[in-house]
């Protein structure tokens, strides 16, 4: 596999744009917070499966199988973890989206099989896989248009209760707040912030 695994080359803005036209297809209305685990189940018709203890045992919070069927998640994550459960769903879909070739060209589906698979894959490609999906789900769980609207109403928020520069301070506040609008963690927030290159001062 080291000689074959090929993670296609996609840049921040090339999986920006898969990520519109998901959103596009199967959430045109762009409601709030985006319906990730609705769009997997109705729309794509892929089942949800929890597995109990796949964190502790495995160091992994969710994987799809390879047929793109069946999307498994930690159990703990699944009935404790909301944010967390809502960015390894949007995660795992964007392998769906992006990886489909690559996943359908190999065979497994328990949790053993897809580590397996990932030992078998070279390090620097398996760095571009992750990273590709994990882009891909904050960009489907934080549109961008949403994401400055909701930026400006915070900012509202944190300068009527007297913070009156866009500081660190006022940039973790502001995380933490946009972040509940969209049932995320601050830090997919903080992450979209640096790669959308996005100005705070220019927001205040």
């Amino acid at each position: 596999m080291a000689d074959t695994f090929q993670v296609p080359y996609l840049r921040y803005e090339d999986i920006r744009r898969y990520a519109e036209a998901f959103l596009g297809q199967h959430h045109p209305g762009r409601g709030l917070p985006i319906p990730i685990e609705d769009i997997i189940e109705f729309k794509l018709g892929m089942d949800i499966v929890p597995l109990p203890g796949i964190e502790d045992a495995y160091g992994i919070v969710g994987f799809t199988s390879s047929d793109l069927r069946e999307i498994s998640v930690d159990d703990y994550v699944y009935t404790h973890q909301e944010g967390r459960y809502r960015f390894t769903l949007a995660h795992e879909v964007g392998h769906a989206v992006l990886h489909a070739d690559l996943f359908k060209a190999y065979q497994f589906r328990s949790t053993e099989e897809w580590k397996q698979f990932i030992k078998s894959v070279p390090e620097l490609e398996y760095n571009w896989l992750e990273w590709q999906a994990s882009s891909f789900s904050g960009l489907v769980l934080v549109p961008r248009s949403a994401l400055e609207h909701e930026l400006k109403q915070a900012i509202k928020q944190v300068k009527a209760q007297g913070v009156v520069q866009a500081t660190d301070f006022a940039k973790d506040l502001l995380a933490d707040l946009v972040a509940r609008r969209f049932v995320v963690s601050a830090d997919v927030i903080r992450t979209r912030l640096h790669y959308d290159t996005i100005d705070l001062a220019s927001l205040w």
